[in-house]
């Protein structure tokens, strides 16, 4: 029975009239990635680069998300052609390539995700989750069709790049991370410094003008909301990590009473 693909992020970044609103989902728990499957967010960004995410675990969120009406992403740990093939067969159709930082970089990403003779993904429909082990026709191909590669930007250099790496055909979106970009400038642990924040406009410039969507990691409220106003096309608000630290902490604060000064009591 021939079976249907949903539509990639590079499709609803280009039907969207507004920022999209997503989360990244570190915990590696399929429970956890299905609960913010469900929170009415526009995109949800599975991580494998900063987790203990592994390709079993990748797959199972995959499939726990699929019920869902909400766009899954899956962060490859590097721009590794091996891994990213492994990702695409597990049936990721939308990947952010971290720490690139050239057109030459965003052109070797690009490569992995197509087949030859137009890249050098390796052909393996028949044993894939990709193509639903062939019940997809025609995935050979249309493969290219049914996946959007988004590129992220953390580096100076990046920075400086960044109009030739959006205009590398088959990038479909460029993503700016400041919290690597900070260190990448001097400056560990500022991502909302000005000098990291007029970094990331000048990336979102840099990129639209090349006529391409670019998006931000902002945790802070804040400063999202600058981003969304400076242009930003999808901005990741939070994560599932960041959220049950927080959410316990003002548990804690709410219910216990104030530690007292002084050492702490030893074990």
């Amino acid at each position: 029975m021939p079976l249907r693909l949903n539509p990639t992020f590079r499709e609803h970044l280009a039907g969207a009239d507004r920022a999209l609103i997503g989360m990244w989902s570190c915990t590696g728990s399929p429970l956890v990635t299905e609960i913010a499957a469900g929170s009415g967010l526009d995109w949800l960004l599975i991580d494998g680069e900063h987790s203990a995410n592994t390709l079993d675990s990748l797959q199972v969120q995959l499939q726990a998300v699929a019920a869902y009406p909400i766009t899954p992403l899956v962060r490859v740990p590097w721009n590794d052609p091996v891994t990213i093939k492994q990702v695409l067969d597990l049936g990721a159709q939308n990947l952010i390539v971290p720490m690139v930082s050239s057109a030459d970089e965003a052109r070797a990403a690009v490569a992995a995700t197509r087949y030859p003779p137009a890249g050098i993904r390796g052909v393996g429909s028949a044993l894939a989750r990709s193509a639903r082990w062939n019940r997809v026709e025609d995935y050979l191909t249309e493969a290219a069709q049914h996946v959007s590669l988004t590129v992220q930007i953390e580096t100076s250099a990046g920075v400086e790049a960044a109009a030739g790496i959006a205009a590398v055909d088959g990038v479909d979106a460029v993503f700016v991370g400041p919290s690597d970009l900070a260190a990448s400038m001097g400056l560990l642990g500022q991502q909302t410094h000005p000098d990291v924040v007029a970094a990331v406009e000048h990336v979102f410039a840099a990129v639209a003008a090349a006529g391409k969507p670019v998006g931000v990691n902002a945790f802070d409220p804040v400063a999202a909301d600058g981003y969304i106003a400076a242009g930003a096309s999808f901005v990741a608000v939070g994560a599932d990590v960041a959220l049950l630290a927080r959410a316990s902490e003002a548990l804690a604060t709410r219910f216990l009473p104030a530690p007292a000064s002084g050492p702490a009591a030893s074990y």
